[in-house]
């Protein structure tokens, strides 16, 4: 593990392989862990940096303070790829950290070759969505629930959480505490405008099984990215890279090398 001082904060980070910076930034609850699966094979032909977003692991944090915002890590992620000096690298994010690549992409093309955008979260705005309104979303009441559960010591849950492998609870276990933030993140909605004003070649990718908003976000977002392209996973959810890596990997590296 490596770090590299950003914005008054260490931010950590694994490096691996050897070619082409691919840097990955993992979603909520997840750090530069996530990209485990997936580390190997992308790492035979670029130069893979996955790193951890302020307040995740390795940092154990309390859930305290008023520096986990939305705008806060894209301003650290930009930061960060800024101060690898490594010039325009690929950029990876998944879920949150989708969305987070995607207003770095949007703010600073110039530091960026290719986009990588797995099931991008985030919400979309009435240009996007006729059906869209500015009350609460299920995600958002959703995340609220949770956080008030890890507040009150339940951090393990249930339900699919539960069932899940040693390993990847684990995961979610070191980063419970984010969810506390993420309540009053300010994390603003995708507009045609963001999309239609994108510069940096873009390819989305969707998990063939994966329901609800995580599988409208990108389908409704990727016609209105110029020349974006969108890969399928069949038989994947929305942790498409950890349930099928190969397939995963495949489309990611077409990609990148086309």
């Amino acid at each position: 593990m490596q770090t590299l001082h950003v914005n008054g904060y260490d931010m950590a980070y694994l490096e691996i392989g050897k070619g082409r910076p691919l840097v990955c930034v993992h979603g909520t609850l997840g750090d530069f862990r996530t990209w485990s699966p997936v580390l190997g094979p992308l790492s035979k032909h670029h130069r893979v940096i996955s790193l951890s977003l302020r307040r995740f692991f390795p940092e154990h944090w309390d859930g305290v303070g008023s520096d986990y915002l939305m705008a806060q890590h894209i301003d650290d992620v930009t930061g960060f790829i800024g101060k690898l000096g490594l010039g325009p690298v690929d950029l990876m994010g998944h879920s949150r950290g989708g969305h987070i690549a995607f207003h770095v992409a949007g703010r600073r093309p110039d530091l960026l070759r290719k986009l990588v955008l797995a099931e991008p979260g985030g919400e979309l705005d009435s240009s996007l969505d006729p059906a869209a309104t500015p009350a609460a979303s299920p995600r958002a009441a959703g995340i609220v629930a949770a956080a008030a559960r890890v507040k009150a010591g339940d951090i393990d849950g249930d339900g699919a959480w539960g069932r899940l492998p040693a390993a990847p609870k684990q995961q979610l276990r070191d980063n419970a505490h984010t969810l506390i933030g993420q309540v009053g993140e300010n994390r603003r909605p995708y507009t045609r405008a963001d999309a239609e004003r994108m510069a940096v070649p873009t390819l989305f990718i969707g998990g063939g099984d994966t329901r609800g908003a995580l599988a409208a976000v990108h389908r409704v977002l990727a016609p209105h990215v110029p020349g974006a392209r969108t890969a399928m996973i069949p038989g994947a959810g929305h942790w498409m890279f950890d349930q099928a890596p190969e397939a995963f990997c495949k489309a990611v590296l077409e990609f990148l090398a086309a």
